[in-house]
């Protein structure tokens, strides 16, 4: 399976309630999170991904702590039973779009995994 696709099922599966999308559709509403890989390497075997995983709120609390959600699943993909070896944080910060106005995070993770 595509990673891209395993991250999307994995934030769905632990975050409830929360709209997770690999696109952002036209009506998305004020609270849901998008998945994008930005970047990744191959070899036999074992693969890094890197994601930016963008948080949006209604306010920038609520997208911030939509964010510490967000970090608490990605942190669980890794394990032995897990989809991951490994997940490392890169950067997580307040990405608040200024041309729309709308609050949001977005976390940056390097992800080790076997293909």
């Amino acid at each position: 399976m595509m990673v891209e696709l395993t991250v999307f099922e994995w934030l769905k599966k632990k975050l409830p309630g929360i709209k997770v999308y690999i696109e952002e559709p036209k009506n998305a509403g004020d609270k849901f999170v998008l998945v994008e890989k930005t970047g990744g390497t191959e070899s036999v075997g074992l693969n890094t991904a890197t994601f930016a995983v963008q948080t949006y709120g209604k306010t920038r609390y609520e997208a911030a702590e939509l964010n510490e959600k967000v970090k608490e699943a990605m942190y669980k993909m890794a394990g032995p039973d897990s989809v991951a070896t490994k997940v490392e944080l890169n950067s997580d910060y307040n990405f608040t779009d200024l041309t729309t106005k709308r609050y949001r995070f977005q976390s940056v993770y390097d992800i080790t995994y076997y293909n």
